[in-house]
């Protein structure tokens, strides 16, 4: 009996990596942040966090039942977004305001537009700008201290505190060696998620070990918002001081090791990462410098994902014989 030959078309190699087990990998490696979020801002911290999740993942679930499209919820992406815009939300904030966060970025950004691998927008970031323009006071004048948010009502609808500014809005008074310590381990005011960065150095040595993502966007966005905040330093502190305040305050970190590296909205080659993580920390500081918002990285991420196609157009090496000098048949 002869055999049959199978013919198809390459690449060949197959392995166990799924969107599955890539969102979960992201899930793992963002529960440090998670746990001290809710350690240091309470109960409520998880609150809003489960209701981004939730309004996230049912909107996408609901979408996908009038449309009469297969159910993608099994992918865990929508979990995943919703985490990272809860992160980015003050303690603070009503609790309609994940809700509503959590549906635009599920609904509007991504599946009216494909789905997962199709928008060209980080969903959470798109829905943490909708936010911010919206309700800005909401989003940039609400942060309290973790002492004060433990003591907030877990399920009220909306709560009343004596906000405090954050780091980030006096960066340029100058800071002392103990609030450098306190930014780097999250123990003063600011979003849910993004106050520790030890916690976010431990996700992000997870993905790398993982493979998940690759050190070239983060390494290029803390390397170039360092180099420019230490070069053009604002205020009277020393240079060192300032730069080592504007990048433990806010959410660069946070941007550059889990909305930077997002698949879709970022380039491809390892030179188009290089480029699209510099950029990012460029943006992120002109941003801060000269925008109306103090926290300059989501406007920065969310203008470069406009450009990650561009970038990988320049960048990707050419097919061999493909160049506009090859001979054609």
């Amino acid at each position: 009996m002869e055999k049959t030959l199978k013919q198809s078309f390459s690449p060949h190699v197959r392995g166990n990596v799924t969107a599955r087990s890539i969102m979960l990998d992201v899930i793992i490696a963002l529960s440090p942040a998670l746990i001290w979020g809710v350690y240091a801002f309470g109960a409520r911290a998880a609150v809003i966090t489960l209701l981004s999740v939730g309004a996230s993942v049912g909107s996408e679930a609901l979408f996908c039942l009038i449309t009469k499209r297969k159910q993608t919820v099994g992918d865990l992406s929508a979990v995943v977004t919703g985490l990272i815009l809860a992160f980015g939300l003050p303690v603070t904030v009503p609790l309609w305001a994940p809700v509503l966060g959590g549906a635009f970025a599920a609904v509007v950004v991504k599946m009216l537009f494909g789905g997962i691998g199709k928008n060209f927008l980080n969903p959470a970031l798109a829905a943490r700008v909708f936010l911010t323009v919206s309700f800005p006071a909401m989003m940039s004048g609400s942060f309290v201290t973790p002492r004060a948010a433990r003591a907030l009502s877990p399920f009220a609808l909306k709560v009343s505190a004596a906000f405090t500014p954050t780091v980030l809005d006096n960066v340029e008074e100058g800071v002392d060696s103990n609030t450098l310590v306190d930014l780097f381990y999250g123990n003063t005011a600011g979003c849910i998620g993004e106050v520790s960065k030890i916690c976010l150095i431990i996700g992000l040595v997870y993905l790398l070990l993982r493979r998940v993502v690759s050190w070239h966007i983060p390494a290029a966005y803390i390397a170039a918002f360092f180099l420019l905040t230490y070069l053009f330093p604002r205020g009277e502190d020393e240079a060192i001081n300032f730069a080592l305040a504007s990048l433990l305050s806010g959410g660069v970190f946070f941007a550059a090791f889990f909305m930077a590296t997002d698949y879709t909205t970022s380039p491809i080659s390892s030179l188009g990462k290089l480029i699209y993580g510099a950029l990012c920390g460029a943006l992120t500081v002109f941003f801060r410098y000269f925008g109306g918002y103090a926290e300059g990285a989501v406007f920065a991420v969310l203008i470069m994902n406009l450009f990650a196609g561009h970038i990988d157009r320049l960048t990707m090496p050419k097919v061999f014989g493909g160049g506009v000098n090859a001979k054609k048949q």
